[in-house]
């Protein structure tokens, strides 16, 4: 028998890598939308683990696909395949302009494979000096070197000795900026179709378009990554089926587990032959586990009832941040898609997003920052309108704390 150990937020400090700075309160019970702490202390979660959650907690299928599962497979080294991993994978395809998958566990990783598929196909097709990466300003798109190099965020890409080369950063919505970067050396253009780390920014359909044009005028991929737009978040299965533009490539993860690690990395079978036995792998990739659990969110998630749903909650969650505007005066703006949306803090209350995050906790409700002048909300796809509306009380809540100092 294990030895009990006593957990407190104390014991975080003791033996983890302080690269985080978690909250005081530990929670250990979650169902729907609702988690309670160790003290019994029950919260709205409007947070979704950062656009993970996306059926809440506990959801009766994830939990019935994880336990059969369980009694099955595990584990597999990749030198076999799993009926999990082929099931979840042909549904991807049926659902997407797709015809081939990649697994991996995080969105990091789906990005690392589509980042390294892009410059292989390029070598392939048209030699070394078609290497060029452009992405653009605040994107986000993983923590390995590649990836967070390749986001536009420095700060996270600094301080780690030399960065991987080759790659250039356009201003988001900008098509001319973009324009004037790109030539024949370029391979791929990365980006996130609706911004998520850097302030819930959703792509003008104009320079989306414009983007997918330049790809195709200077034989360059186009890569979608929807790690955090994906799977139902903004009311359709991924993002890019809001408008005509396809891409070439799209990275998949978050929602896509409903909390159990998996990514994925879609494309068609003309670019997916470039990644040639060998090329590329990960070890748990394709993991039976998570990939049961994810089949099962998505059969649940891809009704049209569910993603009719996202746009209701949409409406609502926008009515009530009005209301709450109209009595304190605190936001410029809410942007977004779904159940992906910022509330813009106005030029008083720049900077202050974790102010109202912290009060949020305080009032018993989970929420996010998207830079230091957005808060963000990334709740379940299924949230209650109940839970919304009690939520909703208890962020007006916070939002008086704040205003009161």
């Amino acid at each position: 028998m294990a030895e009990h150990i006593q957990v407190t937020r104390a014991l975080f400090n003791e033996v983890m890598v302080p690269n985080y700075a978690p909250a005081p309160i530990i929670p250990v019970r979650g169902l729907g939308s609702r988690v309670w702490d160790q003290a019994g202390r029950e919260y709205v979660d409007f947070a979704g683990g950062i656009a993970v959650n996306a059926l809440g907690h506990c959801h009766p299928a994830l939990v019935t696909a994880l336990k059969e599962q369980a009694d099955k497979l595990w584990h597999l080294s990749n030198v076999m395949t799993n009926e999990p991993a082929l099931r979840l994978a042909q549904k991807l395809v049926d659902s997407t302009f797709a015809d081939k998958v990649y697994f991996a566990n995080s969105g990091a990783e789906a990005n690392e494979a589509a980042l390294k598929l892009a410059r292989r196909w390029a070598l392939d097709k048209f030699g070394e000096q078609k290497q060029q990466i452009i992405s653009f300003s605040k994107s986000f798109h993983g923590r390995t070197f590649f990836t967070v190099t390749v986001g536009g965020q420095a700060a996270y890409s600094d301080g780690f000795g030399p960065k991987p080369g080759a790659i250039d950063h356009a201003e988001y919505n900008n098509i001319e900026s973009l324009k004037a970067l790109m030539s024949e050396q370029t391979c791929a253009v990365i980006l996130e179709p609706l911004q998520g780390e850097g302030g819930i920014i959703p792509g003008d359909l104009a320079f989306l378009q414009g983007v997918r044009d330049l790809c195709d005028q200077f034989n360059a991929l186009m890569i979608y990554d929807e790690v955090q737009s994906g799977v139902g978040r903004t009311g359709k299965l991924y993002a890019y089926m809001h408008s005509n533009v396809v891409p070439d490539i799209l990275t998949t993860a978050k929602s896509l587990g409903g909390g159990f690690p998996v990514g994925a990395m879609l494309t068609t079978t003309a670019i997916a032959s470039h990644l040639k036995v060998g090329t590329h792998g990960s070890t748990y990739g394709g993991n039976p586990l998570a990939c049961a659990v994810a089949e099962a969110a998505l059969d649940t998630i891809n009704q049209p009832e569910v993603l009719n749903g996202v746009i209701e909650r949409e409406q609502l969650f926008r009515r009530e941040l009005a209301a709450i505007n109209e009595k304190h005066n605190v936001f410029s703006t809410v942007r977004g898609q779904g159940m992906l949306l910022g509330a813009v803090l106005n030029d008083e209350f720049k900077g202050r997003s974790r102010d109202f995050f912290l009060a949020a906790a305080d009032q018993g409700l989970f929420a996010l920052v998207a830079g230091p002048d957005v808060i963000r909300f990334a709740p379940s796809l299924v949230i209650p309108e109940a839970d919304i509306i009690e939520g909703m009380k208890r962020f007006e809540q916070a939002v008086a704390q704040v205003k009161q100092g």
